[in-house]
């Protein structure tokens, strides 16, 4: 069947998000500490870290919304000590504006405009970065978001909820993802086409092959134009 349709992944195909995320936690701690400090006078960095995930861990129900999940927590901080709801937002913004400071991987800026020349170009995202406030909104018709979806990858909904973004059936689409569970057996679930961005050549864990592994996002043309 004809491809009409590529969706990406955002976050470790399109740019490295560990270092990014790394960044922004450290910026909101410094932050924290100088504005909240009671906060950080309980929690060093590590601590901080790991008392956020223990909060996720003990609600399942906003992982589908990492903005969300991330302004409860603060706000669970803001009570604990005694500071207002206005550290909610405020830290929020601090975090997420060193969030979405990515440094894209060199294929892109050229992969994907060629490519929306001749498909539809979406985004298939559980995080919460912003392709309109990084600046690369243009690269795409369109962004379906964990958040907007009620649903994360690899559930089948976020990736419905993609596909009619796109007015496309699975069988014209194919999904580019570094992740072999969220993206790969979440888009292959639904009959999409799926091509795992595997630039470390990691083995694969199990499940339904992916229908191409690429190490170089440059390498997706030619999977393409072999499918034509």
């Amino acid at each position: 069947m004809s491809i009409r349709c590529i969706t990406f992944d955002l976050d470790d195909t399109l740019w490295d998000c560990a270092p990014v995320l790394e960044a922004a936690e450290r910026v909101l701690y410094a932050w924290l500490e100088e504005h909240y400090p009671r906060i950080t006078a309980h929690l060093d960095l590590e601590g901080m870290f790991r008392d956020r995930r223990a909060f996720a861990l003990r609600h399942p129900e906003l992982l589908h919304d990492m903005t969300l999940l991330r302004k409860e927590w603060l706000a669970e901080h803001a009570s604990r000590h005694g500071y207002p709801d206005e550290l909610i937002d405020h830290a929020f913004q601090v975090f997420w504006e060193h969030r979405n400071r990515v440094d894209l991987y060199a294929e892109v800026a050229t992969l994907l405009p060629t490519l929306k020349a001749r498909y539809r170009i979406g985004a298939i995202t559980n995080g919460n970065a912003d392709v309109t406030h990084i600046g690369i909104d243009h690269y795409f018709h369109f962004v379906t978001t964990s958040a907007a979806a009620g649903a994360s990858k690899p559930a089948p909904e976020i990736f419905h909820a993609a596909l009619a973004a796109a007015g496309v059936a699975p069988e014209h689409a194919v999904h580019v993802g570094d992740d072999p569970r969220t993206d790969i057996l979440g888009a292959g679930a639904v009959d999409m086409r799926t091509v795992w961005f595997n630039p470390g050549l990691k083995p694969w864990p199990g499940g339904r092959l992916p229908d191409a592994v690429i190490r170089e996002l440059g390498e997706l043309e030619g999977v393409l134009a072999d499918w034509e």
